[in-house]
């Protein structure tokens, strides 16, 4: 006995001494920052700019001479055994600027990839705010339904004792009895509720969800419609990357219009030929300049040129069509706002009519002028009351970021998160030159691929 209580005590102060780990529960902006760590959105986004880069160095390589080497081994009964070894440089001088305006195309190309990276952006910390407060919102609702279990238990009990003394009928035990039966049926659906909610949180997060802290203040908005729609068609991201598609396509048009003109290319060889059958070998340079004019390409050229045409037609209207989209978005948010925001201060006053109206009911029944129905039936419209307000939270949370994300807000930028933003600029400024090699550029394809192109 002695030994077992001498453990006992060395037990206690062990655990006494311990520190102490307090939980500490995610912020949103934890959250915020794990979405955009593990979004394979993004991921596919960036390397799908990266793809544009090198668009503009395939584009600007047209402009720089071309050296191919070649060889050729011919065995016949004149000559015999012929080696040739030759090298090919190729160098385009003039082409009314065709070439040039391709650079300039995949330039705008490339500018219209990063603004549809930040389009994804907004998207991923969208799906990652609302599955946020969705969760939030479950689990609260849970706890509702459990508490409203409790009270249905107890005004079961309550119900056994006054029918045991004669006080209602069996009528009124089996009314509770049924309450009970459907507060377990909500807290079992609501616990469901729970779980898709954290399913999908993982979905667009990455991870499952810990403890969740109570959301921040919510960030500053415009104080009208006209202010956020103006930010929105100024700042969104689809509206400029619509524009850089805009450019891309003109400056394809007058590409096409300069293919129909003369090119102007230099072209120089250098050969050395190895015959077995003489002595020695010789050597051959020759340089010529090759002017090529087009005549007749079977419609080709002019079918282009149409077709160029027809895509500028195409991203105009694709231009203004996105106008009016983000201008709609941006008034149903902002309409979704104000419907949550008038639905929370009326679900709060119908909340303290229903808290009165419940403990009313509950005292004029445990004095005979209620039944046991009418008690249950104040309960449950306190309980919806109670998860209409927290839904309606929810609403006016979510509204407001998804009005940031109607106006070009929603980036890591915006709103400061900590974590260091991906920079287009990095993989741009390595590959834009069309370099062959180079030291910093094989550093930084190690650092993709290990990374998984993050």
């Amino acid at each position: 006995m002695a030994q077992r209580s001498f453990r006992s005590v060395f037990l206690a102060l062990a655990l006494a001494a311990a520190p102490v780990q307090a939980a500490v529960a995610d912020t949103l902006s934890d959250v915020l920052v794990t979405a955009y760590r593990n979004s394979n959105l993004l991921a596919a986004n960036r390397a799908v700019l990266r793809a544009r880069d090198e668009g503009v160095a395939q584009a600007l390589s047209r402009l720089r001479p071309a050296l191919s080497a070649s060889s050729r081994l011919t065995d016949s009964d004149e000559v015999g055994l012929d080696n040739t070894i030759g090298l090919t440089l190729d160098l385009l001088v003039f082409d009314f600027g065709r070439t040039r305006l391709g650079v300039a195309s995949a330039k705008e190309t490339v500018l219209a990839a990063r603004y549809a990276l930040v389009d994804a952006e907004q998207e991923v910390l969208l799906d990652a705010v609302t599955a946020y407060m969705d969760m939030r919102r479950e689990r609260q609702t849970v706890a509702l339904a459990e508490n409203s279990l409790r009270l249905n238990q107890q005004e079961l009990r309550a119900a056994r004792d006054r029918f045991e003394v004669g006080e209602i009928t069996r009528t009124d035990v089996s009314q509770a009895e049924a309450a009970v039966a459907e507060a377990q049926s909500t807290l079992a659906a609501s616990r469901g509720q729970l779980e898709i909610a954290r399913t999908l949180f993982n979905l667009a997060v990455g991870v499952y969800p810990g403890d969740l802290q109570v959301a921040p203040p919510m960030p500053e908005i415009p104080g009208n419609l006209e202010a956020a729609t103006r930010i929105g068609v100024q700042t969104h991201p689809t509206i400029r990357q619509a524009q850089h598609l805009v450019r891309a396509a003109d400056l394809n048009v007058e590409g096409a219009r300069a293919a129909m003109r003369p090119r102007l290319d230099l072209q120089g060889t250098v050969s050395r030929s190895e015959d077995r059958d003489f002595d020695g070998g010789r050597n051959d340079a020759t340089a010529s300049l090759n002017l090529n004019v087009p005549i007749y390409q079977g419609g080709q050229l002019r079918s282009i040129l149409r077709e160029n045409i027809a895509n500028s037609e195409e991203s105009r209207a694709n231009l203004l069509q996105n106008t009016l989209l983000i201008e709609d978005e941006v008034t149903r948010a902002w309409a979704q706002l104000q419907v949550a925001r008038a639905s929370i201060a009326a679900r709060r006053q119908q909340i303290r009519a229903e808290e009165l109206a419940f403990e009313g009911v509950r005292e004029e029944a445990k004095l005979g002028a209620r039944t046991t129905l009418d008690v249950l039936d104040a309960e449950q419209d306190l309980l919806e009351a109670r998860n209409n307000l927290v839904g309606a939270q929810r609403d006016e949370y979510v509204a407001v970021y998804t009005l940031l994300s109607a106006m070009g807000l929603l980036t890591v930028e915006h709103l400061g998160l900590s974590i260091e933003g991906y920079d287009p600029t990095v993989n741009y400024n390595k590959v834009r030159n069309a370099p062959a090699r180079s030291v910093r550029g094989d550093r930084l394809d190690r650092v993709i691929k290990r990374t998984g192109g993050n």
